[in-house]
């Protein structure tokens, strides 16, 4: 384990805490792109999230979903680790590591306008710490439980401290029906430790269904009471960036419409990983890279 301070303890007590962050959310609070203003960036800090509405064109969009289409095609049936099933089923839930895999997703993930307003809030160079796709088909995506990214990058990635970020592209239209992504604005400041011993090899369970390193009912509805709940939807090419803490959770896919997203997580060079806070080894470099 690692000998390093660890500010936000989780699985390791008997009943889950409410811990203040001591973390900056924004990093560079002065203007340095031209891609969002000072409002926005206020709101980002305050909330933990902000929506850029129709931040790709439709010519983008067109190449999204063709090159969406030809990785889940190429994904079905394969044995590859990256490759995460549906729980009880054979469907492709995500794929991992694509930034590394496939060009396409590659040039994305260091898309100039997107690296602009990363590195304006995590205020340094910054690396993609994890990419993947999500795929929730209609009728038979299944959810995503709420949760904080941090908790689990903390406890089993060894990630120190909060200086990351998360990028969701639309790669299909979100809309409220299509268990698009829910967020509870202002949770980014406080961390919920969590109870229960990670097990080994824990990630072969969670990517497909998490049970350690969820919130408990009641700290969460404290959260929710405090902040509600909202959901930032709009059409494929849309950006949501949220913080590392965020709390944040999706439903099933009870609709007939698809719901694709590219999620890449920004990681500060600053931020470097550590041994994992409460996990006996840490994750394989295509969930975590290090």
């Amino acid at each position: 384990m690692t000998t390093a301070t660890d500010c936000y303890p989780t699985r390791r007590g008997l009943e889950p805490e409410f811990v203040e962050r001591v973390d900056p959310v924004v990093y560079d609070p002065e203007i340095r792109q031209k891609e969002i203003d000072k409002s926005q960036l206020d709101f980002y800090e305050n909330n933990g999230y902000l929506f850029l509405e129709d931040f790709f064109d439709e010519n983008e969009v067109t190449e999204f979903k063709s090159e969406t289409r030809r990785l889940l095609a190429s994904s079905r049936g394969a044995s590859r680790p990256e490759v995460i099933l549906e729980p009880g089923g054979d469907e492709v839930r995500s794929v991992f590591a694509v930034h590394e895999s496939h060009p396409f997703f590659e040039s994305l993930a260091a898309h100039p306008r997107l690296s602009a307003i990363v590195r304006q809030i995590l205020g340094s160079e910054v690396y993609v710490h994890q990419s993947r796709i999500n795929f929730k088909p209609g009728f038979t995506g299944k959810e995503f439980y709420w949760h904080s990214d941090f908790e689990t990058w903390h406890a089993e990635d060894g990630m120190p401290r909060m200086r990351a970020l998360s990028c969701s592209i639309a790669l299909e239209d979100n809309n409220p029906y299509n268990g698009a992504l829910m967020v509870v604005p202002g949770s980014h400041r406080t961390f919920v430790s969590c109870v229960g011993r990670t097990p080994d090899d824990h990630y072969k369970q969670s990517l497909r269904k998490q049970e350690y390193g969820v919130p408990d009912q009641e700290s969460l509805t404290r959260l929710v009471e405090q902040g509600g709940i909202r959901m930032p939807v709009g059409k494929a090419g849309s950006v949501l960036l949220f913080d590392c803490n965020l709390m944040h959770g999706s439903a099933s896919n009870i609709s007939p419409y698809p719901r694709s997203n590219a999620f890449y997580v920004f990681n500060s060079v600053e931020n470097r990983l550590q041994e994992p806070f409460s996990a006996g080894m840490p994750r394989p470099s295509f969930i975590a890279s290090r």
